[in-house]
């Protein structure tokens, strides 16, 4: 039997419960493609006109786009931020939900101590100043998947305040040149989130799921300090790693487990900001950048061509390319934010504030959670360049890539090979293959302990590297044959036999007596095509090293 769903009917007004018994359900909304719910108010893709925005003509008035961010992190916790009832991603609608979630009569929330060190540990690590004083409020709003009309946030005094964000921006020719960039936090707090509302268009119905209503969030709130898409990305991916490493946030942006807002204005240098628009709920990376560059042109293109820009909130549907509006935000919105009555203020304590009788599971230390903050990825990058040697510009790749730097780190310590030798088969050979094939690193055919091996091979001049990137192949078809097994039975081996070698060396020499004369005139180009001539009749086996000694001395003879 299908679990059970709460149902929204829109004429009547009120809660039913139905049941899903596997017809066509699907949601439309999210236009990411995403698992976050509906977004409130829009409309048909169907409906809406595609703006084609073009860049403006060189020559004519500059401009000068403003992004700010506001991301939506899920707080890693076993409980939700003032229930008992678990979080689990995937689980049976309405599995997960408490009398407190449903919003029923007489219950109260009970605050998650996991919840508020993850927001503590996460404002530190992002140089935040920690309110030791701070306050919950009610934030109304009604809509079907917020059962008791109203959100519990921090608008008045949130836990933490005036942080920042270091990112870094790959620019140059050739991306090799890293630009640090900075992004203000204006602030963080804790939110509860709302459940998810499926919309069944075949029967004309929302379903309601409440699994997610009262899950703890994050909320980082970036000023508008951002200028374009590739930015706003950076500065988003940096967040995600800094929660991950932090442990504060899976950050999953697949699962819904990290979303963003983006506030995208454009104005002329030197005159008053222009006229901001809101795109809301994305939840890809790509898409964000896709979305902002989108957003900025479509604005540009509107006011070159007479118009005016619209404060009104949009959506980014990721098929088409564009945003797309949802609703005017021209009226305000009337929140009616009050403080929460069922929930004291929040105090946290430091080592010079903290009672001397205090009971250490009733209050949270700041200093005590500032001790305990693991290495972020800021660091790891400097010690990576610091301990291997390799650019900086390779350290973010490491690190941007989900589970390369752990691939990296098990090729190092199982190999004799040097680290730049491994640094450009991981970021070149390996993460190419991945991408030409759009995998995921987890997902790869070949094994760190296989690359090592190949690696060992290739350093001990066992095979030669072209005979390395065939091995490389052959491994990438899922075979589960061993580096030594490949090049044995392909009989890719380097020759040693010196005797062997020097008998080619000389057959060559005799019929290509024109390219042995350019030599002797001091053409180096004939010298490499000599040892290409040799390679040649050793079907690449042969070490080129030790083919251009044998060459030079028989030159020399």
């Amino acid at each position: 039997m299908a679990a059970p769903v709460l149902r929204w009917g829109s004429g009547a007004r009120r809660w039913v419960f139905a049941r899903v018994d596997g017809g066509s359900c699907h949601r439309r909304g999210a236009p990411t493609g995403s698992t976050s719910n509906r977004i409130r108010g829009q409309s048909s893709v169907a409906q809406q006109p595609l703006h084609t925005a073009q860049k403006p003509r060189k020559g004519e008035h500059k401009w000068a786009a403003v992004v700010g961010l506001e991301i939506h992190a899920q707080i890693s916790s076993n409980s939700k931020l003032f229930s008992g009832s678990q979080v689990r991603f995937s689980a049976p609608p309405n599995s997960l939900v408490s009398f407190f979630d449903a919003s029923l009569p007489g219950t109260l929330p009970v605050l998650n101590r996991r919840c508020v060190e993850a927001a503590v540990m996460t404002g530190l690590a992002l140089n935040c100043h920690i309110n030791k004083k701070s306050l919950f409020d009610r934030k109304h709003y009604f809509y079907a998947d917020l059962p008791a009309g109203y959100q519990i946030t921090q608008q008045r005094l949130p836990i933490a305040v005036n942080g920042s964000l270091i990112y870094g921006i790959c620019a140059g020719k050739k991306q090799s040149q890293v630009i640090p960039k900075t992004v203000r936090i204006k602030q963080i707090q804790l939110e509860q989130d709302s459940g998810k509302s499926l919309h069944d268009d075949l029967r004309s119905q929302t379903l309601i799921d409440l699994n997610r209503a009262g899950v703890g969030l994050l909320e980082v709130v970036l000023e508008p300090d951002m200028s374009c898409g590739e930015e706003a990305a950076t500065a988003v991916r940096e967040l995600q790693l800094i929660l991950q490493a932090l442990g504060t946030s899976q950050a999953n942006m697949a699962e819904g487990q990290l979303r963003v807002d983006a506030n995208i204005s454009v104005h002329h240098p030197g005159e008053p900001l222009g006229v901001r628009t809101e795109v809301k709920n994305l939840n890809s990376i790509r898409f964000l950048a896709k979305a902002i560059d989108y957003e900025i042109q479509r604005q540009i293109s509107e006011l070159e061509n007479g118009g005016e820009i619209l404060n009104e909130t949009r959506s980014f549907h990721h098929k088409l390319g564009c945003t797309m509006s949802m609703r005017d935000k021209e009226g305000k919105q009337d929140y009616r934010f009050m403080p929460e009555p069922n929930l004291p203020p929040l105090v946290l304590y430091d080592a010079t504030s903290l009672p001397a009788d205090a009971d250490p599971q009733q209050v949270i230390n700041i200093d005590q959670i500032r001790e305990t903050l693991p290495e972020l990825p800021s660091v790891t990058r400097e010690k990576l360049v610091q301990q291997y040697g390799m650019l900086l510009e390779h350290s973010f790749t490491l690190l941007n890539e989900v589970g390369l730097l752990e691939f990296f780190q098990n090729v190092i310590k199982e190999t004799r090979a040097e680290p730049k030798r491994v640094t450009s088969w991981v970021l070149n050979t390996f993460l190419g293959y991945l991408k030409q094939q759009n995998l995921a690193v987890s997902e790869s055919p070949v094994t760190p302990s296989a690359l090592a091996e190949l690696l060992d091979l290739l350093d001990s001049r066992t095979i030669s590297s072209s005979a390395a990137k065939q091995v490389f192949e052959e491994l990438w078809k899922r075979e589960g044959k061993t580096p030594r097994q490949i090049v044995s039975e392909k009989q890719l081996e380097l020759m040693q036999d010196q005797g062997v070698l020097e008998q080619l060396c000389h057959s060559v020499m005799e019929a290509h007596p024109q390219v042995v004369m350019d030599v002797k005139k001091g053409n180096p180009r004939a010298v490499n095509k000599l040892i290409g001539l040799v390679r040649k009749a050793t079907q690449s086996r042969a070490d080129p090293v030790m083919i251009k000694e044998l060459l030079e001395k028989k030159l020399s003879l």
